[in-house]
């Protein structure tokens, strides 16, 4: 399993896989072919699909333009059998003929995969990938997950962990001070604003709520208005692990410290989602990426609570459970709707997992692990129209409307 680095990813959004991801791919390209006279890329599939809402093609643009000039070819229609996010690259000499070609795939989170690879080219660092195990280390040694996440990354992650922090501060500030309309065709208008202020206005559990909803609307908005934010584990679901975490800094003064170690959990058990099954809206529907988010944020929130990491698995299990078959549906290919609420929903649904799970002992039937493999092929069984192609549920209701 990989370092939290591959899913902790800083960068713009407004999507990890149609955004970050092919810009990735697209400056990997040009650095082997900087002495390309064009370049011709074609989108496939969910990629294609959605991939001007999600300015796909200006990512792309952005790195191959300022080394020669660069067409882009829309397939939606056609998705290659690796992965539904596929795109090929051409690297053309004058004549015009091929001088280098290659079909990549993003996976999600800004990660991009060649096939026949199943992760990254980079090193493993983590030698279990299932929390059962992970958690019977854990309470064989009397240890924490994120003492494990050190073991294993070393005390190097920590000061990533606190540069993933800042980050994820700054974006929270951000879209607290921002208002008007987001870009794109819907002229969304920003929420995070309005419901800080009037969370101030309530009592103290509606206040509460109030600002995780504000929080977690703030980061999601600026994702969704190409800002910097951190993949968590993606830039869909990116307001999540945040909002729940600045909430809970600022609230209960939690030391830096212990906000890295939580991020440093948060980030196992979504680095093993990742691992096992999907973090990839187009693969498996929003349940990958909200779902996944949710999980994160829930076994962070209940770690900072003092659980074990019996209650800390139980909590994430049940962030991610109850977000089982949800469809990926962006209203005209835009990450904004339904993508920015559920961002709030999830936070605010993270923080009720901990509290349900510091009630028990932490026992239960399901776990985290099985969770995982139900999602992954209820990912696989839900049509295509509804995982990221803007083309069935809520995206197709709002182009009848």
């Amino acid at each position: 399993m990989k370092s939290l680095k591959e899913l902790y990813r800083i960068g713009q959004g407004p999507s990890s896989s149609h955004t970050m991801g092919p810009r990735n791919a697209a400056t990997k390209f040009s650095l082997r072919n900087n002495g390309a006279s064009s370049f011709e890329v074609t989108l496939y599939g969910s990629l294609a699909a959605t991939g001007k809402g999600h300015m796909t093609d200006a990512a792309i643009l952005d790195v191959l333009q300022k080394v020669a000039p660069t067409t882009i070819v829309w397939k939606p229609e056609t998705v290659l059998e690796f992965h539904p996010n596929g795109m090929t690259f051409k690297a053309l000499d004058d004549a015009g003929n091929i001088m280098d070609e290659w079909t990549c795939y993003s996976v999600g989170g800004g990660a991009i995969v060649t096939e026949g690879e199943n992760a990254p080219d980079t090193p493993e660092v983590y030698d279990m990938s299932h929390i059962e195990d992970i958690l019977n280390w854990c309470q064989i040694n009397g240890r924490s997950y994120w003492e494990y996440v050190e073991i294993c990354e070393g005390k190097e992650i920590w000061d990533y962990l606190a540069e993933v922090w800042d980050v994820m501060c700054a974006a929270v500030e951000r879209g607290l001070e921002a208002e008007g309309a987001l870009p794109g065709p819907l002229h969304l208008a920003r929420k995070a604003p309005t419901y800080y202020i009037k969370a101030e206005g309530y009592t103290r559990s509606l206040h509460s709520r109030g600002l995780v909803f504000s929080y977690a609307l703030a980061v999601a908005e600026e994702n969704a208005s190409g800002g910097q934010i951190v993949t968590a584990p993606t830039c869909g679901s990116c307001g999540v692990v945040p909002g729940v975490l600045y909430h809970l800094a600022h609230s209960r003064e939690f030391p830096q410290k212990r906000m890295h170690r939580a991020l440093a959990t948060a980030g196992l058990f979504g680095n093993i989602a990742k691992h096992s099954a999907s973090i990839s809206g187009a693969e498996a529907g929003c349940q990958a990426e909200v779902g996944v988010a949710c999980a994160m944020a829930s076994a962070a929130a209940n770690q900072l609570f003092g659980g074990s990491p019996a209650q800390i698995e139980y909590a994430a299990e049940m962030g991610l459970e109850h977000h089982l078959g949800m469809t990926c549906d962006p209203v005209c290919g835009l990450v904004q709707i339904p993508c920015i609420e559920r961002n709030a929903i999830a936070a605010a649904r993270a923080m009720d997992c901990n509290i349900f799970s510091t009630f028990s002992d932490g026992r239960h039937r399901v776990s985290y692990d099985h969770v995982l493999e139900v999602m992954i092929q209820t990912g696989k069984d839900i049509p295509s129209l509804y995982r990221e192609t803007a083309q069935g549920g809520l995206a197709k209701d709002y182009q009848q409307m």
